[in-house]
């Protein structure tokens, strides 16, 4: 569902998403807006769930986390059972950063973070490996980021 938004909101969406620690005041100098008003379309940009949360963007490798792998995951059949079963047994995995259902080859994709290849190769065998219905699971490792899943780009308005 796309909400209806002017330039005032695309320039709102784009500051909060470089810096959520905005304050009010800044935001409203940004875009020539009292703090008033300002305050009114975040509240409304929330509430109509264009602004989703406002979180810290921590870096994997000061954490300790220098292994990224995509996991892609097939399961021997797709029941409705058997699908929840997976995904709230992938859930539960707290180094599985991105979780997703996918067409193609394989049933679903995971991006996962370990400390290095020998956490990885542990959590592969003793939880990826032992996912109910899993049969197929493949690892591919991030060798080089170039870009993190950080920002969206903003739609440009309708002419």
């Amino acid at each position: 569902m796309r909400i209806e938004s002017d330039e005032t909101d695309r320039q709102l969406l784009a500051a909060l998403q470089q810096n959520a620690r905005l304050t009010t005041g800044e935001l409203a100098q940004m875009t020539g807006l009292s703090q008033s008003p300002c305050w009114r379309r975040i509240k409304r940009l929330e509430e109509s769930g264009l602004i989703d949360g406002y979180h810290a963007r921590l870096n994997r490798r000061a954490l300790g986390y220098g292994v990224v792998a995509f996991v892609s995951i097939s399961i021997d059949f797709q029941t409705e059972a058997r699908s929840s079963e997976f995904v709230e047994a992938v859930l539960a995995i707290p180094q599985v950063v991105m979780f997703h259902g996918i067409t193609g080859n394989a049933d679903f994709l995971l991006m996962v973070v370990a400390e290095d290849l020998d956490a990885y190769s542990e959590l592969l065998t003793t939880r990826l490996h032992r996912l109910p219905g899993a049969r197929q699971v493949q690892s591919s490792f991030s060798l080089q980021e170039f870009r993190r899943f950080d920002d969206l780009p903003i739609p440009a308005l309708p002419a």
